[in-house]
């Protein structure tokens, strides 16, 4: 099961619809574009539509299981006692003194450049269930970050 905001949950609804009625009709066709040019034995624009169209196949399905698995959070219900799941946190990096804010997201919605980090991380698995105040190691593929939790929202 995968937790997500309403948002989240939207923007998967939408890139479902958009792979089913706009990029699926544009692979058959280009797949009958292929065909029409004869000997498809040796047709490589045949064999990479067809290829193609098994991509685009896969990520629908993939989308449909991530869809039929997601469970949306009521982010009225969510508490800012401890750090969860939609939790926005304001924090301190003890060895550099920078300040960081990341909202900690499911997988499907993780996006770095908004500050959104997937549940799954290292930093979001290290933060999970502290408190304003706490001082937390998280080990990182690059070693060990000290951080400070200056203040946690609801993202």
């Amino acid at each position: 099961m995968a937790y997500m905001s309403q948002e989240g949950y939207d923007k998967l609804i939408a890139e479902l619809k958009r792979l089913e009625s706009i990029e699926r009709p544009k692979a058959s066709a280009a797949i009958a574009e292929a065909r029409e040019k004869g000997d498809l034995s040796e047709n490589s624009e045949y064999d990479a539509a067809k290829e193609a169209q098994a991509h685009l196949e896969d990520k629908i399905n993939q989308l449909k299981l991530t869809i039929s698995e997601a469970k949306v959070v009521d982010t009225s219900r969510l508490s800012t006692d401890s750090i969860q799941i939609l939790s926005k946190v304001e924090m301190t990096n003890l060895t550099n003194n920078a300040k960081m804010t990341y909202t900690i997201v499911s997988e499907s919605e993780a996006n770095l450049r908004e500050g959104k980090i997937s549940i799954k991380t290292p930093i979001a698995q290290g933060l999970l269930n502290h408190k304003v105040g706490d001082e937390v190691e998280v080990k990182i593929p690059r070693g060990t970050i000290k951080l400070r939790i200056d203040k946690i929202t609801v993202g």
